[in-house]
């Protein structure tokens, strides 16, 4: 035990060592909070992946295992191998369906990489009422897709407002939707028309993060507007031109709806209009639908259709390296 001389110098004060103050704790490592829960994320986790695993793994490969069945809507079916694959080869149909979702993807998808980008640019400049042009583009994507079928059946019918306007103008009634040929055009009008707002939606966010300071460079140099969009808007948007490609690519392949709704559920006259999903719809349903044949469709058309959309990644790849 210590003395120490009180304030006044006449004594001296027994210092405790219980009065010492206590030891502050030593750091944590890392300064973390170490906790007794490893697998406390696939506990946060679980919700979602048995949705996917119910709405989705397992009607897939339910889907598989009955395109080796002979199942019908109203019998389970036996076990038939791959005999309705052999008869998918075989199929007319099959072809025909395949040759218009291969068109599709061709007429569709160009459209949408170029043009929503162009109109994305034009409603980002200030120009007076450019916000209801916005709104006006944007209000097809928010529409059902059967009321706007249908306004486009009524417009291309053959005693529609556009057969109307035509003969008005001194020329003859187009047959839009009895033609096979431009019945299948008409429809990727529609599809291209109703995706327009969409992907300027995602173009704008794209374009958003373009610097403005490479555009005026490039104007103190000399650029005119199409160098400046080629060499600087494009580069810049490139990785977003990819993404609605490979969205795109997959919507047109397994286009149902516009087609269904303008060429009726046999596909147009003698189906010359049906497409892979359709043929599917054609097959599957009903008291008599074979189902275990629509299923061998299904799965083939999975496999096209990721097949299309790794194409698309890998050239985007190519073209980067």
């Amino acid at each position: 035990m210590r003395t120490a001389t009180t304030p006044r110098g006449r004594g001296t004060a027994a210092r405790s060592p219980a009065a010492a103050p206590p030891a502050s704790p030593g750091p944590r490592r890392g300064g973390r909070i170490r906790t007794h829960l490893p697998s406390s994320p696939w506990l946060f986790l679980a919700p979602g992946l048995l949705i996917v695993a119910a709405f989705g793994l397992y009607p897939f490969l339910s889907t598989v295992a009955g395109s080796f069945t002979d199942a019908r809507t109203l019998t389970a079916g036996q076990f038939v191998g791959g005999a309705n694959y052999r008869e998918l080869v075989h199929d007319a149909l099959f072809w025909t369906g395949l040759r218009n979702s291969l068109l599709y993807v061709l007429g569709v998808v160009p459209l949408l990489v170029v043009l929503p980008l162009l109109l994305a640019m034009l409603v980002r400049r200030q120009i007076p009422g450019i916000t209801f042009f916005r709104a006006a583009f944007y209000t097809p994507v928010v529409a059902s897709v059967v009321v706007v079928g249908l306004i486009w059946v009524w417009l291309l019918d053959d005693r529609g407002l556009i057969n109307a306007l035509l003969e008005a103008l001194g020329f003859g009634r187009v047959g839009f939707l009895s033609d096979p040929w431009l019945l299948l055009l008409s429809a990727m009008a529609v599809t291209v028309w109703k995706g327009l707002g969409y992907y300027m939606i995602i173009y704008l966010a794209a374009l958003a993060n373009v610097p403005r300071e490479l555009h005026e460079a490039c104007a103190v140099d000399g650029a005119g507007a199409l160098r400046r969009f080629l060499t600087v808007t494009v580069p810049a948007v490139r990785s977003t031109m990819v993404l609605v490609a490979a969205l795109s690519s997959v919507g047109a392949f397994k286009v149902f709806s516009e087609v269904y709704l303008m060429a009726g559920p046999t596909g147009g006259p003698g189906g010359e209009d049906t497409t892979l999903v359709m043929l599917v719809q054609q097959v599957g349903t009903g008291l008599s639908g074979r189902v275990g044949y629509a299923s061998a469709l299904s799965v083939v058309v999975f496999v096209l259709t990721l097949g299309l959309m790794l194409l698309v990644l890998r050239a985007h790849r190519t073209e980067e390296r």
